[in-house]
């Protein structure tokens, strides 16, 4: 039997993620998965990477977010985009706090993975196996895009992306999985957004028979996370403590993150950015 913790899209958030390490422990799971999107728009950088270094960590593919961060790093910033403007401002942050050999790693990473427990196979992507980004995969898909998620040799497929905890299966029969997020809860229904635990799946192998999943939320001091971007001195912390006690997510909201970069002043700031990257060698 192996207990396998299935973790995506932390979004920056550390106490979020020590709380679901801690959670998976107590739970006595013996390996770990990680789904991708590790940063932004939270204030954890290095510190994450730790975390999961100090894991038993047995896979980790490529989101979305890390993909977006080393498009800043190589210059690729749409200043017309308020939502491109405001993840290079965080990427930026975020590059300040990582050395050149975890950028690097960062560049490696690959877009899913294929694992093989006890004789089941396990495919695991942020996304599509080939995409990273898009919607094609939200909850309320079509089966057609599930069944083109799973390859036909896999029995489990695990993806992360859509923020929400998900179990169905391929017209096959194969097991679609999703752990939900860690650190960016992003619920579409308004009586649960004010549930903002950090969200995590548990997979539990038992030979080639059906896996147990349980998914888990974990409750963690949304405070202290707030203290810590605000002594970071986190860009657009304030729509960082919205989403920390409300669950309103603005990452995608155009007229506010343009309001808020106006507002804060961050013209010049972008401008900096833009020549650091469009003028250096890449990490």
């Amino acid at each position: 039997m192996r207990k396998i913790a299935i973790l995506s899209d932390v979004h920056g958030n550390v106490h979020a993620l020590q709380a679901v390490i801690n959670d998976a422990h107590q739970a006595g799971c013996t390996d770990f998965w990680f789904l991708g999107d590790l940063f932004v728009p939270g204030p954890g950088a290095h510190d994450l990477l730790a975390l999961l270094d100090a894991l038993p960590i047995t896979a980790y593919v490529r989101g979305n977010w890390e993909h977006g961060l080393l498009e800043t790093l190589d210059g690729q910033i749409d200043q017309t985009d308020p939502s491109d403007v405001y993840e290079s401002l965080i990427d930026d942050y975020v590059r300040q706090h990582l050395s050149a050999d975890e950028v690097a790693r960062l560049r490696h990473l690959p877009l899913t993975v294929t694992r093989t427990i006890e004789g089941l196979r396990f495919q695991l992507s942020h996304n599509l196996p080939t995409k990273d980004s898009g919607h094609t995969l939200s909850p309320t898909g079509d089966q057609a895009a599930f069944d083109g998620l799973v390859a036909p040799d896999v029995d489990v497929a695990v993806y992360g992306h859509v923020h929400h905890q998900l179990f169905r299966q391929s017209t096959q029969g194969q097991f679609i999985l999703n752990p939900g997020t860690v650190g960016m809860p992003f619920p579409h229904w308004s009586r649960f957004a004010h549930d903002l635990r950090a969200q995590y799946a548990i997979v539990t192998t038992h030979g080639r028979a059906m896996p147990d999943v349980t998914f888990r939320k974990v409750a963690y001091d949304g405070e202290a996370e707030l203290a810590l971007a605000q002594r970071q001195h986190l860009p657009y912390v304030d729509l960082y403590a919205e989403q920390l006690r409300t669950g309103a997510v603005h990452t995608h909201d155009l007229d506010r993150l343009a309001h808020e970069t106006q507002r804060l002043g961050y013209q010049d700031r972008l401008q900096a950015i833009v020549a650091r990257y469009s003028a250096a060698d890449h990490d």
